[in-house]
Formats: C-alpha cells, sequence, structure tokens
C-alpha cells in the first residue's frame, strides 16, 4: 500500500511538472498591455474561464496534497522503523579487511 501511494505521489507530481510548464502564464502577453494593442488577451485584461490544462491542474493538485497526507499518515504508523544508530556495530566487531589500529600511548 505504501509503495503504491509513493509511485502515485511521484507520478502525479511529475504531471503537474509538466502541465504547468505546458501553460502560458499571464504575463505571456504583457507587451500587448503597453501599446501593442490591448484586449482581453493582454496583462491586465479580461480573463476567460478555466481552460482544460488550468482544470487538470488543480485536480492533479487535489491529487497531490491528498496523497501526501496519506504518506504522512502511512508514514507515521509504519511497523518497521530503523534507527540510524541501531545500524552501527559493536564496539568490538572488526572488519577483516582493514589493519589493526594502534593504541594511543602504547
Amino acid at each position: 500500500m505504501f509503495q503504491a501511494v509513493i509511485i502515485i505521489h511521484v507520478v502525479v507530481a511529475l504531471a503537474i511538472v509538466v502541465l504547468v510548464l505546458l501553460q502560458k502564464g499571464r504575463g505571456a502577453e504583457a507587451g500587448a498591455g503597453f501599446g501593442g494593442g490591448g484586449g482581453s488577451g493582454s496583462l491586465f485584461g479580461a480573463r476567460g474561464s478555466a481552460n482544460f490544462l488550468s482544470r487538470t491542474t488543480s485536480f492533479l493538485a487535489a491529487t497531490f496534497f491528498s496523497t501526501s497526507l496519506i504518506l504522512a499518515y502511512l508514514g507515521s504508523k509504519h511497523e518497521e522503523k530503523q534507527d540510524l544508530m541501531d545500524a552501527i556495530p559493536a564496539q568490538g566487531a572488526v572488519s577483516p579487511d582493514l589493519p589493526p589500529m594502534a593504541r594511543a600511548g602504547a
């Protein structure tokens, strides 16, 4: 379950990036607003209804937030918690490929 939500989360994040890059920004026609010809498409003109890309981006953003909350919940309930300090070997364990250390003052 946890891995499936992570996969969905990553795919949605990549889709949001692609959709945002595909959209035309509000200031894309700023030159038209300053003497190059006005109209509803200029920087300060009327804004039309949301098109397909912006609606899809909104849906993906809501999905991204939902998967973030689900991952936070599942992460807090995950039973296989391993601490970094648990991975440290015991003091007496010596790796066979390392030479022995000389003691200070010996």
